[in-house]
């Protein structure tokens, strides 16, 4: 007998639903989102024997908890997109009505009927380790990019030509903040034509400070992260694409999880959001490009494409795709959909890239 467990993830409590091979319910109950409840569901599906599946339509977060005990118990999880659960309910009879149990349900009929739904596997320890990095770097980053802003907003409004002048992202620029603020005190270091208007900036000098110390964690949280992925199995894989930083390669490897979550590169670029979709209607027929997708996977294939435009064979296709007539976004989103298949094809085969161009023959 197959089982098929949907599981609507919430907060507080979780609803799980079991149905048999025929749809009918086994099992329908609340479960408190607790450690012992959770491992008295785990206790529940064990005794219903036969083959099962569980379906989860949040991975990460509130759903951590969950997702760990039900894997160290060996069940076999898969995940069920929001937005199919979203579609299937509005299929059914009475569509607009949403509850908890109702969506249990429909998740329990998405892991019935669709046997090729993504696995979810647990994360190993690396990766565990460069989400937590990761996500602390992001912290950082974001005040960061907050703290610049304001500064760029207090020259601009005095001085508009100083703030053009100065690139607030490098360090000289922000010890000069530190020290020199006034018009008088720029002049003593040597830089004339200063207005005296930058008297009027009190707060940019705390600012600025706040800058600069902020740098030296930031960079210390960099060393860490690539001496966390230094230790991933496929951290030099990765990285050996051109393009694929430390921070990239780090945050691909945390979205996408384990490879065998993807049959195919075409399945990762569909992850991601970089396949095109066919649109048909009569004779109408034609591809547009997906609006949906993991968005940070998607940013990180875009960005490490735009960033190896110096590697000569990336170059040579961004410009292939120039000449026919697409766009640079375009051009870009076609590189970085290619080189998900070099991707795979580096980590199926466990081999580092390796550029190939190919050079005109002579006639």
């Amino acid at each position: 007998m197959r089982y098929s467990i949907g599981i609507d993830v919430a907060k507080d409590a979780h609803w799980v639903t079991a149905i048999d091979d025929q749809g009918q319910v086994v099992l329908d109950q609340r479960v408190e989102n607790t450690p012992p409840a959770l491992s008295v569901l785990s206790d529940q599906l064990a005794q219903l024997g036969g083959e099962r599946r569980v379906g989860l339509d949040v991975l990460g977060g509130i759903a951590s908890l969950l997702t760990a005990l039900l894997l160290a118990a060996g069940e076999r999880l898969v995940q069920v997109p929001g937005l199919a659960v979203n579609r299937a309910r509005e299929g059914t009879r009475g569509g607009d009505h949403k509850s908890d149990p109702r969506d249990a349900r429909i998740i329990a009929d998405q892991v019935r009927t669709r046997p090729h739904l993504r696995p979810v596997e647990a994360p190993d320890a690396v990766t565990v380790e460069l989400r937590l990095l990761g996500g602390r770097r992001r912290d950082l980053v974001a005040e960061q990019t907050r703290r610049l802003a304001r500064l760029h907003e207090l020259l601009l409004s005095v001085h508009p030509g100083l703030e053009r002048r100065l690139d607030l992202t490098t360090k000289p620029a922000l010890y000069l903040l530190t020290r020199y603020v006034t018009p008088a005190e720029l002049r003593r270091a040597g830089r004339a034509r200063l207005l005296r208007f930058l008297s009027r900036l009190p707060h940019a000098r705390g600012v600025a400070q706040e800058a600069l110390a902020t740098r030296a964690p930031l960079s210390a949280l960099d060393a860490e992260l690539a001496a966390t992925l230094a230790r991933h199995p496929d951290g030099a894989l990765i990285t050996s694409l051109p393009g694929m930083g430390v921070v990239l390669a780090s945050e691909c490897l945390v979205e996408a999880g384990p490879l065998g979550r993807f049959p195919s590169g075409d399945a990762l670029a569909s992850a991601a959001g970089l396949t095109p979709v066919v649109r048909q209607s009569g004779r109408v027929h034609f591809l547009r490009r997906r609006h949906r997708g993991n968005r940070v996977l998607q940013r990180v294939f875009s960005q490490s494409a735009f960033g190896s435009l110096r590697d000569p064979a990336s170059r040579a296709f961004y410009d292939r795709k120039r000449r026919e007539g697409k766009r640079h976004h375009q051009a870009v989103l076609a590189l970085a959909r290619r080189r998900v298949n070099v991707l795979w094809a580096m980590l199926t085969h466990r081999t580092q890239y390796e550029p190939r161009i190919r050079t005109p023959t002579a006639a």
